[in-house]
């Protein structure tokens, strides 16, 4: 857990750290967020996740609070002053604060919020070693799914019907059966020709920067890619299924909604892209 969150120009204790009740992500989910992974005090993907988080803001209409330089040193800062040395930083920010109206206000700051915490690495290795489950979930989220909105309230009823049914993450499918993301991660199979699948983002689905990284990866190791969706039955008959993000990195689902995925094991293709993803995130850490 964060010791230390910055919030709005100072550094306070977790405990005591705090937004007016009338800030518009709370009435309005009016805000957007980021999640950088942290490997030896680094950020991984810096430059990726700055560059969603000022399309997020643009197309929300928010303004950018503070300079790339400035928004790097609070994030190391929060991270040095939680002693994170693997983990994660979290950055949300608001529309900011203002009687509550729907329309936007005139001339309010935005609200910025920064927290950090550790995690166990040797857990996700275990996990990804092993392979998880996954069950399959219809997507009812909004129309901006694009965009890294605060509103996850969709996401998080779909995470929970997942750990309901002892699964790790929910796969999302649209009202024609084709799958779109994961609850909080992109989704990739590895489909009954050996091709390498993923969902193109004109779709509607998050830019992934951990999936643009494993694209550039895909395209190293020679990988044959086919950026096109594919249906939650295709999915079942897959060679290997896997999901990706930040804090997930290259995750192995070796079962969906009970049906084995392959030989129910972490296939090579998502094992090597996991291993190739980690030792870059790490050289190019900042």
């Amino acid at each position: 857990m964060s010791r230390i969150a910055y919030v709005n120009g100072t550094y306070q204790p977790h405990n005591n750290a705090t937004v007016h009740i009338e800030d518009r992500g709370f009435q309005f989910a009016d805000g957007v967020y980021e999640v950088w992974s942290v490997f030896d005090g680094k950020l991984a993907d810096f430059e990726g996740h700055l560059s969603r988080l000022a399309r997020s803001l643009t197309e929300l209409r928010i303004p950018i609070p503070m300079t790339a330089q400035a928004l790097g040193q609070v994030l190391k800062e929060t991270i040095r002053r939680n002693r994170v040395r693997n983990g994660i930083v979290y950055l949300q920010v608001t529309r900011g604060t203002a009687p509550r109206d729907h329309a936007f206000p005139q001339d309010t700051p935005p609200s910025v919020v920064v927290t950090a915490k550790s995690l166990d690495l040797r857990k996700g290795e275990a996990l990804a070693a092993k392979g998880a489950a996954g069950v399959t979930h219809p997507d009812i989220r909004w129309g901006r799914c694009d965009i890294k909105t605060v509103g996850l309230l969709p996401n998080a009823l779909a995470k929970q019907a997942a750990r309901e049914r002892g699964a790790y993450e929910a796969i999302l499918f649209d009202e024609m059966g084709m799958v779109t993301e994961g609850s909080s991660t992109n989704a990739w199979i590895v489909d009954e020709n050996g091709r390498l699948r993923t969902r193109d983002t004109q779709a509607n689905i998050l830019r992934g920067i951990t999936r643009a990284a494993i694209l550039k990866l895909v395209e190293a190791e020679g990988i044959e890619l086919d950026e096109r969706a594919f249906s939650v039955e295709e999915a079942k008959r897959a060679r290997e299924v896997f999901v990706t993000a930040a804090s997930s990195f290259v995750m192995p689902i070796v079962s969906l909604d009970g049906t084995r995925i392959g030989d129910g094991k972490p296939g090579p293709i998502a094992t090597r892209l996991r291993e190739v993803y980690l030792e870059q995130a790490r050289r190019e850490a900042i």
